[in-house]
């Protein structure tokens, strides 16, 4: 199986963005002073387990910093580096649609005014939009490349109680139809390792596949410094998969998904000063090309389990 001219054996979202625009596309993080309803107290208080004080983003620039300083400063790294030449606005730390519709034009407007920007991917919580938000989005449809990424983690309700996510499976499943009414593309990021067995998170697999997923990132579940879930590795009240297991699990669940479906993430997670354990998901590269060699070994791909 051949996807986007490469030797990869999934649809890696990087080629695939290359084969549309003709040259390598580059994500620009953006923190634009989001908050969360998981965290300031309008669900609960504390937020998910494995969420830190920055609200999952990679902290390449900070919000002290305006909207197009920041985009301007990220291409300009990312030109110099790189030499890139398009660029993607992606909104990352916290929820990026918790503000009135009006004020989400402001700032989602801001990210797109600099040169070689050629599509808009922004973050949040399937319990954070709206018809209203979902229309805005959609707007920007005709111009640019359109993402909606939502962090569901797992489909088994008892997962999400326990990780103190603050929404279900169905709000995600109904959130994620609308979503598609309005013609935008949906990335669903998913944990692997949260007290679950193979079966269930291959059950999230073929869930998500009768879903006809656009895109998914796939985590592994790590504990970083500040948050609940490192209080309860220290206390030996979990484990974390081995980077073996998670190797075989992560082909397994993209066999099940289904081939035009693209994977924006499989390896790393977190900032290697704040990463606790476990250590090994600090070497990115490393697991990427032992899943290559695993599909390679197994002489599978993604979708070569898929019934749809």
């Amino acid at each position: 199986m051949n996807f986007n001219n490469t030797d990869k054996r999934y649809n890696q979202f990087s080629a695939f963005l290359k084969n549309k625009f003709g040259a390598k596309v580059y994500k620009i993080t953006i923190d634009a002073g989001f908050s969360c309803p998981n965290r300031d107290g309008t669900i609960s208080k504390g937020g998910c387990i494995f969420c830190d004080e920055s609200g999952s983003f990679s902290q390449a620039h900070s919000n002290v910093l305006s909207i197009e300083d920041q985009i301007k400063t990220g291409a300009e790294t990312l030109a110099k580096r790189f030499k890139a030449e398009k660029f993607m606005a992606y909104f990352q730390a916290y929820s990026n649609t918790y503000k009135p519709v009006d004020e989400l034009k402001k700032i989602y407007d801001a990210s797109l005014n600099y040169k070689d920007i050629v599509g808009i991917s922004i973050g949040t919580r399937p319990d954070c939009v709206d018809d209203e938000k979902l229309k805005l989005i959609s707007s920007y449809n005709d111009n640019y490349y359109t993402w909606l990424e939502y962090g569901l983690q797992s489909s088994h309700n008892k997962t999400l109680k326990r990780i103190n996510r603050g929404h279900d499976w169905e709000t995600f499943v109904r959130t994620y139809k609308k979503t598609k009414e309005y013609g935008i593309n949906v990335c669903v990021h998913v944990i692997l390792g949260l007290w679950e067995t193979h079966d269930e998170m291959m059950e999230t697999a073929k869930r998500l596949a009768d879903l006809d997923i656009d895109g998914i990132k796939i985590h592994m579940l790590c504990a970083l410094e500040g948050t609940k879930l490192a209080e309860m590795y220290e206390k030996n009240e979990i484990d974390f998969m081995s980077e073996e297991e998670y190797v075989s699990t992560v082909c397994d669940f993209l066999e099940y998904l289904p081939p035009r479906t693209t994977i924006h993430r499989l390896a790393g997670n977190g900032l290697k000063k704040e990463l606790i354990a476990p250590r090994w998901i600090g070497k990115k590269l490393d697991t990427l090309n032992k899943i290559d060699r695993e599909f390679i070994a197994r002489d599978t791909w993604q979708g070569c389990k898929y019934q749809g």
